[in-house]
């Protein structure tokens, strides 16, 4: 998992240490294991905010955890062209290589711990497919999709890509440098990440170290999410038993923390995190397939603009040619 590193974290700053009289740690108050399911055209996927009601994940809407897998050449697979509104996608590599396209032109090449976020706005057509150069060698593939909520006010907004480059991530480390903190948006104990949202929301990857501890400053008007990419420790201050695949919800309080296992894995030496929440937005969600709106009448009429043609046009290079 190379995402971006440092080789030395302790020249990184650090996050402050926490007031034991001041600092109230949010308690666990769900802990869930993400089941498999397949997307696009036959990948394996975890669907980390399964069973999970969503008035605990505002803003948040859904959350796909793609590998760690070495696929063979020829295997790998992608998405492709799809429509989404009303929400945006933002998604992070960590290993592998995805190419994303869309409706308006845009697009661009995301590897190595690049986050592409894509406004869908008032809609989009868009795809997401490995390289063919991966295609035909294969190689280890390790990413996520999280869907962000647009609040009412802002879902017909213009679409838009956000590129934010790996080595943009705000990085930082805990007090005693047992781990790596990437911030891709937001901002943790006043470090701020490069990406900008409609929603506000904090989103990073954590890598700890075997035996180190996080005690991670949270915005207290903020929801917090943390599912474990690879390893296994403890999340919460009872420490409650965590591994890949799970996903904790925490409940009120200005801190989260979590702790890594002295012993790890030999195929997955650290436990890694990707640490989300948002201020809540509470307004209604009707979600279905691509389109997340706020009534039901408004998922009809994406279905209808979609059929339509008025969320876009695959572009002409991209269509199959025909004699």
């Amino acid at each position: 998992m190379p995402a971006v590193t440092v080789e030395d974290v302790l020249v990184l700053p650090r996050l402050p240490l926490p007031d034991p009289a001041q600092t109230r740690f949010r308690e666990v108050k769900r802990l869930v294991t993400a089941p498999l399911g397949m997307e696009g055209e036959g990948f394996q996927v975890r669907r980390g905010f399964a069973g999970i009601p969503m008035h605990e994940l505002d803003p948040f809407v859904h959350f796909d955890h793609m590998g760690e897998v070495d696929l063979a050449p020829g295997e790998p697979t992608g998405a492709p062209w799809h429509p989404h509104r009303g929400f945006e996608t933002v998604s992070y590599v960590m290993d592998g290589v995805i190419e994303h396209e869309d409706s308006n032109g845009g697009g661009g090449r995301i590897s190595d711990g690049d986050t592409q976020w894509m406004t869908a706005g008032a809609g989009i057509l868009h795809n997401e497919m490995p390289p063919e150069s991966f295609v035909m060698s294969g190689g280890v593939v390790h990413a996520t999709q999280l869907w962000v909520n647009l609040p009412r006010a802002q879902k017909f907004v213009a679409p838009r890509y956000q590129d934010i480059r790996g080595r943009e991530s705000a990085l930082v480390t805990t007090p005693d440098g047992g781990s790596l903190i990437r911030i891709i948006a937001g901002d943790i104990a006043g470090h701020r990440g490069p990406g900008s949202t409609y929603t506000p929301v904090t989103l990073a990857h954590i890598t700890v170290e075997p035996g180190a501890q996080v005690d991670l400053p949270w915005h207290p008007e903020y929801n917090a999410i943390v599912y474990a990419l690879s390893g296994a420790g403890t999340v919460g201050t009872d420490r409650r038993p965590f591994q890949m695949g799970q996903t904790a919800v925490f409940g009120p309080g200005d801190a989260i923390r979590v702790a890594a296992s002295p012993l790890q894995d030999s195929r997955t030496p650290k436990l890694d995190l990707y640490v989300l929440g948002g201020q809540p937005i509470r307004e209604p969600v009707a979600h279905y397939g691509p389109f997340v709106m706020n009534t039901r009448a408004e998922l009809v009429q994406a279905f209808e603009d979609y059929q339509a043609g008025r969320l876009g046009v695959i572009p002409a290079k991209r269509l199959p040619h025909t004699d």
